[in-house]
C-alpha cells in the first residue's frame, strides 16, 4: 500500500512577539523540516532565508495584517523571530540538552541540560507606535561631524542586505547583520547647508568600519537602549562543577536550535 501520510496532530504554542507585540501559533516540527534546516548550515548566507521560512510554514495562525511571507518579512523584527524560534524550540525539543558552559571565574567547561521554559524571560515593547517605523539620531563623540540613525531593522531589512553584500570581499555575515541597525550617516560639514548622508548599504558597511571604537559603543548602547533590550532572552543560573561558581548566563538559542537539529546525528559534531 502506498503511504499517503499520517492524520497527525502536531502540538502548538502560542507566540507573543515582544517588538510588534503580534500573536502566533507555531507547531512542531516534521522530520523533513529539520532534514531541510540541516541542509540550510551548508550555504550560511541562505541560513536566515531558510530559518525564516520555515517559521512561516511552522505557523498555524497568524495575525490578521500577515497575508503572505513578504508581508511577514516587512513586519516582523529580528528581535520577533527570536520569539517565534524560542516557541519553535519549546514546543518541538522541550530541553536544552548538553549546552556548553564555560565558568567565568576557573574557565573550565561543563555541559548542562536545562528546560527551555525554566529560562525564558520576555521583555515587550512598551510603546503604541510601530518600532520598525521610529529613527534614533546618535550623535558620534569621537568623529562629531556625524551623526548615526539607528532603527530596528526587518526581517526583509535583513534578506536584502545578506543578498547583496555578505559575499562581498572582506564582509562577513556578522558584520552585514551588525550594521543592519544603521539606516544612514550624516556628515555635516560648516561649508555646507545640508549634509552629505551615506544609506547605501556598501557605504554604511565602509562608513561603521571606520569609526572608533567609541563611537562604535555609541551606536550600540543607543540602540540597546531604544530597540535591543525589547526581546526574548534565555538566561539561567550556572554552577560550576570545578569551583562552585555561581552565575547567571545567557543561552544562545540559535545554537541550541541548531544542536537539537543535529543531535538526530549522533555522530555528527556541530563545532
Amino acid at each position: 500500500m502506498t503511504f499517503t501520510g499520517f492524520n497527525t496532530k502536531y502540538p502548538e504554542y502560542e507566540v507573543i512577539t515582544p517588538q510588534t507585540k503580534l500573536s502566533f501559533n507555531v507547531r512542531s516540527l516534521n522530520v523533513q523540516e529539520e532534514e531541510n534546516l540541516k541542509g540550510s548550515l551548508v550555504t550560511p548566507i541562505k541560513v536566515a532565508e531558510h530559518l525564516n521560512k520555515c517559521l512561516y510554514d511552522v505557523t498555524t495562525k497568524k495575525p490578521d495584517q500577515i497575508k503572505d511571507y513578504d508581508t511577514f518579512l516587512r513586519t516582523l523584527t529580528l528581535k520577533d523571530r527570536d520569539a517565534l524560534l524560542y516557541g519553535l524550540f519549546h514546543i518541538t525539543y522541550e530541553d536544552i540538552r548538553n549546552y556548553m558552559v564555560k565558568c567565568g571565574k576557573c574557565g573550565k567547561e561543563h555541559p548542562v541540560t536545562v528546560k527551555a521554559s525554566d529560562t525564558f524571560n520576555f521583555t515587550a515593547y512598551p510603546g503604541t507606535d510601530k518600532i520598525q517605523e521610529r529613527r534614533i539620531l546618535v550623535p558620534l563623540p569621537i568623529t562629531k561631524t556625524v551623526t548615526t540613525i539607528v532603527k530596528q531593522p526587518t526581517l526583509f531589512d535583513e534578506v536584502i542586505a545578506l543578498k547583496q553584500y555578505a559575499s562581498r570581499p572582506g564582509t562577513s555575515i556578522e558584520l552585514v547583520v551588525t550594521t543592519l541597525i544603521i539606516e544612514k550617516f550624516e556628515e555635516h560639514k560648516d561649508e555646507l547647508k545640508e549634509p552629505i548622508v551615506y544609506s547605501d548599504r556598501g557605504d554604511i558597511i565602509d562608513a561603521y568600519l571606520s569609526l572608533s571604537p567609541k563611537d562604535k559603543r555609541e551606536i550600540h548602547q543607543k540602540y540597546e537602549e531604544e530597540f535591543g533590550k525589547y526581546q526574548i532572552e534565555l538566561k539561567m543560573q550556572s554552577f560550576c562543577v570545578a569551583c562552585t561558581n555561581s552565575e547567571v548566563i545567557n543561552i544562545d538559542l540559535v545554537d541550541s536550535f541548531f544542536r537539537a537539529i543535529y543531535s538526530a546525528w549522533p555522530d555528527r559534531k556541530v563545532s
